[in-house]
């Protein structure tokens, strides 16, 4: 009974310090504009839609936004307890510190699906050690982000031209040609 009480103080004790120190795992979002439909086989019917713009925040609060702000984005969705996820981050990670991102490319992380039940939680941790420097939108524990950009499964990534048009979306482990291959339909100028 002692012992119970004793890892129930120190579990509390530990969330307690994550809230104090500002480390939430889930952030509200706030999303405006038409959701992509899920990323299914065959046409993807989501290229030339504009993508819904989202407001939110870092696992810290620090502000994160996904807009049509006349930059080009990579975004890749990815939950924590995603086998894919845990082994595609990294080879993102080496692969971009060693060919870098073309000049004015903004590549987010959009962290969802959170479940603190599921391994490899919090997902924060998991992002520092994998030496993740780019901005993360923690998704709403809801994970409204991640639905209303269509996802489909885990790892999720979709590409946009400067005017926040979807240029690709894919869903699963890709090679690092796969990704180089995203990150130029980012560059490239929709018609209309």
């Amino acid at each position: 009974m002692i012992v119970a009480a004793m890892v129930a103080f120190f579990a509390a004790g530990s969330n307690k310090v994550e809230t104090a120190a500002g480390i939430e795992q889930t952030r509200p979002v706030t999303i405006s504009g038409t959701s992509l439909p899920e990323l299914g086989s065959g046409t993807d019917n989501a290229i030339g839609q504009l993508v819904p713009e989202v407001t939110g925040a870092s696992f810290d609060g620090t502000p994160v936004a996904i807009g049509h702000d006349g930059r080009p984005k990579l975004v890749l969705f990815v939950a924590h307890w995603c086998p894919h996820c845990q082994a595609e981050v990294p080879r993102i990670v080496s692969h971009v510190n060693q060919t870098a991102l073309p000049a004015g490319l903004d590549m987010i992380a959009v962290s969802t699906s959170v479940d603190p039940a599921k391994p490899n939680y919090p997902p924060s941790t998991w992002l520092s050690n994998e030496d993740w420097k780019w901005p993360v939108l923690a998704d709403d524990d809801k994970s409204d982000t991640a639905l209303a950009y269509g996802l489909s499964g885990f790892p999720y990534f979709v590409a946009t031209d400067a005017s926040g048009k979807v240029v690709g979306r894919t869903s699963g482990e890709i090679s690092m040609d796969e990704f180089d291959a995203m990150v130029q339909k980012t560059m490239t100028v929709s018609p209309g």
